[in-house]
């Protein structure tokens, strides 16, 4: 049995996702949710949320993403910081950076940026380069 959730990963329409912005459709600014949000239209800004974010295959996203998870069918210009996941699915086309502890590439997607998994994911500062985790202890030089 197929929950919502997986419902609405799959591009079913669940009872749990909270707003659509559909095919056709075209918003500019910055986009602040709860819950579950799918955008199959065109979407130019900023999102934050510390929902998930679908994309499905239509839909066209230029700007700046922040958020827990994000599932990506559709085409992306821009950067995505997520706290908890990002799945890639064909036909995605994503041109810009992805920040998240967990990052699934499935076949058939054409990625154009870097990846940085780190479990601060979101947390990490606006385009500033996090250094490495050291060891805890170094082991010292013999002699």
């Amino acid at each position: 049995m197929i929950g919502k959730k997986e419902m609405a990963l799959a591009g079913g329409a669940p009872a749990d996702v909270k707003a659509i912005l559909g095919e056709g459709s075209e918003f500019e600014g910055k986009l602040r949710f709860e819950g579950t949000v799918r955008i199959d239209g065109k979407f130019r800004g900023e999102v934050h949320s510390e929902g998930t974010l679908i994309v499905g295959e239509r839909a066209n996203i230029e700007g700046e993403m922040e958020v827990d998870s994000a599932v990506i069918s559709g085409e992306i210009r821009g950067n995505i910081r997520a706290k908890s996941k990002v799945e890639l699915r064909p036909p995605a086309k994503l041109y810009g950076n992805i920040q998240a502890p967990v990052l699934v590439i499935q076949e058939g997607v054409i990625f154009d940026g870097n990846c940085q998994m780190t479990k601060e994911g979101a947390k990490a500062a606006k385009g500033a380069p996090t250094t490495p985790n050291k060891p805890a202890s170094e082991p010292k030089p013999a002699g």
